[in-house]
């Protein structure tokens, strides 16, 4: 009898029941991606390693960043939202995908309780969770015990540092910024979270683990309205920024030219109008992107308006 071979290549019509079929087999995954939209998973068995994928032609992560092309988008709320990783609900916030360096989607998760997570990490050079309502308890690597976060409150995630969701309320959501857009959820099986105390200073590639807890942040004038500073910049060495604005003095906010890579903004509630290259009426959900070297302005701020702002430097690498 032949002997088993060491790699077998799998091409399925629809990936996640061929998915589900494999794990009931007894096949371990060890890696997936992209995760708004799975269709590519490697997995172990019995010394095999299985690749199965729906899009044999789509191209793989890549070590080298994708080219940064800056433009505006506007997207609002209300766009369809496709099954990610792990049963949730992903809606894509920037679908040119700014060249493939960029993706930010706004996450759902709509039954609650246990989420069918595992131990896993990302290659990654920039990633930021921010929830925008009801609540998740996650776990990470080095970080102690698991932790609740609620609605404004953050984390950053390094490069490679081990994580998992572990549950939540319903009707979880989420907005998630990654550089760059496609790269893998790698599974690792040796690790069991919570690892131990936490180690604040821990460097992860260049970077340290943030989570913000909005609840106890101050907030403070930023350029005609109020900020809440998270601690990004910082812990990110300069990389990213991000910040939390509400209404302050001013009836309008002129927000400087930025002279990084991306600027995003997602309106966590309330209303407001934008103004660049135009007039664009802005409600809760609704996301967009400024080119950079480009000014612009929001008026109009209704008295519960929370936006999510993110900036990021000129990003060189993948670690």
């Amino acid at each position: 009898m032949a002997d088993p071979p060491d790699r077998l290549d799998l091409v399925c019509a629809e990936f996640a029941p061929a998915l589900d079929l494999l794990r009931r087999l007894g096949a371990r995954l060890d890696l997936i991606y992209p995760a708004d939209d799975p269709h590519t998973a490697i997995l172990s068995h019995d010394g095999t390693t299985v690749r199965l994928t729906a899009c044999p032609d789509a191209p793989a992560p890549s070590a080298k960043l994708p080219d940064f092309r800056p433009e505006f988008v506007l997207n609002p709320a209300g766009a369809a939202a496709g099954e990610g990783r792990a049963g949730m609900h992903y809606r894509d916030l920037i679908p040119s995908r700014l060249g493939g360096r960029y993706i930010a989607s706004h996450i759902a998760i709509e039954a609650g309780g246990p989420v069918a997570d595992w131990v896993h990490y990302h290659r990654i050079a920039f990633q930021l969770i921010c929830v925008r309502k009801g609540w998740v308890r996650v776990v990470y690597e080095d970080q102690g015990a698991p932790f609740v976060m609620t609605a404004g409150d953050m984390v950053l995630q390094p490069p490679f540092i081990r994580h998992r969701v572990l549950e939540s309320s319903p009707g979880l959501e989420v907005v998630e910024v990654t550089c760059p857009a496609l790269h893998e959820t790698f599974a690792d099986h040796a690790l069991d979270l919570p690892n131990g105390d936490a180690a604040e200073a821990r460097d992860y590639s260049g970077q340290h683990f943030l989570h913000y807890v909005a609840a106890t942040a101050p907030w403070r004038p930023w350029h005609g309205a109020e900020a809440q500073e998270t601690g990004v910049r910082a812990a990110t060495f300069g990389l990213a920024e991000a910040r939390i604005l509400r209404p302050g003095t001013s009836p309008a906010v002129a927000v400087p030219p930025h002279e990084g890579e991306l600027v995003f903004g997602f309106l966590l509630a309330g209303t407001a109008r934008l103004e660049h290259g135009g007039v664009h009426p802005l409600g809760s959900a609704d996301a967009f992107t400024i080119p950079p070297d480009e000014p612009w302005r929001l008026a109009d701020m209704s008295g519960d308006l929370r936006l999510l702002l993110v900036a990021t430097g000129n990003i060189r690498t993948l670690p």
